[in-house]
């Protein structure tokens, strides 16, 4: 069996993460991923690191674990977009592919003949995904685009750390780079819907997506306790703002997650800690009261959960129906059995580390699964194959542009 995407062929155009992140998800589901890239560099991330994978000898690769993390299951061409050649090869290119994402500043790709409205005219079916920081219009259009100021200026910031004036209190950004990949996510999802589009009406389309109109809708129900009641919400730590209790405690020897998700629950955490009385406690019997009571009924829950080590109590409050959970290094996370179960760790054979550990994508389609069937590539690994199998050219003329500077093939 192929994957579901097999019949499709994407032309990537973009670098970093929220545009690699879609075209990954998009190589997992089986679409042929053409990545173009500088022949001086290529892709900005391969350049950031440490940590860089390690041959069997323990001996430095050159290939960045960032740039291993986004880019599984492509076809790396190293073409030059400002030569004259490297411009002619990427629009016959895109004449052949289904999708083209991108992430160029607003106009920036007008200039090479590879931007929207010069490419819909000799593919009037290909699909055109633009990522930017702030979209095609508006006052901010032409400006650049970066996570961290992305998940500051769409509000996560102002609703992740602990309270001003708490210990450690302040603004804190998400640990990994949520509005890039929140962006990709919802890329791939245009693309999967174009693609539909496409099938009934025969015609591609421009995809505008924007790092900080993704942020402001993955806020969810924090942009609906706004809207709703005309107030922001404010910094609460790891506390929830309309569950009680539902954050970390710390316990014996760590830390855990408590989250009580309805009154029944609440009632037997009561009784396995020893203490049935404070579920029959007016302020604390449903969770509108425990929302509107959380200052008195944190602080008389937080010595109990310091009597148990996070094991003990992780075991009992599953046991009970409670929900509950560590919280886990990432050495635990792989560890763990059900991560292991999953197979949620992956090894591919690569070019130049024998082997890369990688994480497998979490999409199980019962009928046709995806399949990793290749590592990231190396700069300019398939560039030859590409352009002699997909444009006809010969050893000869891959010999000149390589000469005149072009392309790059990895040797």
């Amino acid at each position: 069996m192929t994957g579901p995407l097999s019949h499709i062929r994407v032309l990537d155009l973009s670098r970093v993460l929220a545009g690699p992140w879609c075209t990954q998800n998009l190589a997992d589901l089986g679409a042929e991923v053409i990545k173009i890239e500088k022949p001086d560099g290529g892709d900005d991330t391969r350049a950031w690191g440490p940590p860089w994978l390690r041959d069997a000898e323990g001996r430095d690769t050159g290939e960045s674990a960032y740039y291993l993390s986004c880019n599984r299951g492509k076809k790396s061409v190293a073409i030059d977009i400002a030569h004259a050649e490297g411009r002619r090869i990427v629009r016959e290119l895109a004449r052949r592919c289904d999708v083209l994402v991108e992430n160029f500043k607003v106009g920036g790709l007008a200039k090479y003949g590879l931007d929207w409205d010069s490419l819909r005219e000799i593919n009037p079916r290909l699909v055109y995904c633009s990522i930017t920081g702030f979209g095609q219009d508006g006052p901010y259009a032409e400006r650049p685009g970066y996570d961290f100021i992305v998940q500051g200026m769409g509000g996560l910031m102002s609703v992740t750390g602990e309270p001003d004036g708490a210990s450690g209190g302040g603004p804190q950004k998400v640990g990994v780079a949520v509005a890039d990949l929140f962006t990709g996510m919802y890329a791939s999802v245009a693309v999967l819907a174009a693609l539909t589009f496409r099938e009934r009406s025969g015609e591609g389309q421009h995809i505008d997506l924007a790092l900080l109109d993704a942020q402001v809708a993955m806020l969810a129900n924090q942009n609906m306790n706004f809207l709703v009641s005309g107030r922001a919400p404010e910094r609460m730590g790891n506390a929830h703002p309309n569950i009680v209790p539902y954050q970390t405690f710390a316990s014996a020897d760590g830390h855990l997650i408590l989250a009580v998700g309805n009154d029944a629950q609440f009632r037997r955490f009561c009784e396995l800690a020893g203490q049935p009385a404070l579920a029959d406690d007016a302020r604390f019997a449903t969770n509108r009261a425990r929302v509107a009571h959380r200052a008195e009924l944190v602080p008389l829950l937080e010595p109990l959960l310091r009597r148990r080590t996070t094991h003990d109590w992780v075991e009992s409050l599953e046991a009970a129906g409670v929900p509950c959970g560590p919280i886990n290094r990432l050495d635990d996370v792989f560890a763990d059995p059900q991560v292991r179960h999953r197979g949620l760790r992956i090894d591919l054979p690569h070019p130049a580390a024998g082997s890369v550990p990688l994480v497998a994508s979490p999409l199980r389609l019962s009928a046709s699964p995806v399949e990793h069937t290749a590592p990231p590539p190396l700069l300019g690994q398939h560039t030859n194959e590409i352009l002699r199998d997909l444009l006809g050219l010969g050893e000869a003329d891959l010999a000149q542009l390589r000469a005149n500077g072009a392309i790059r093939a990895c040797t």
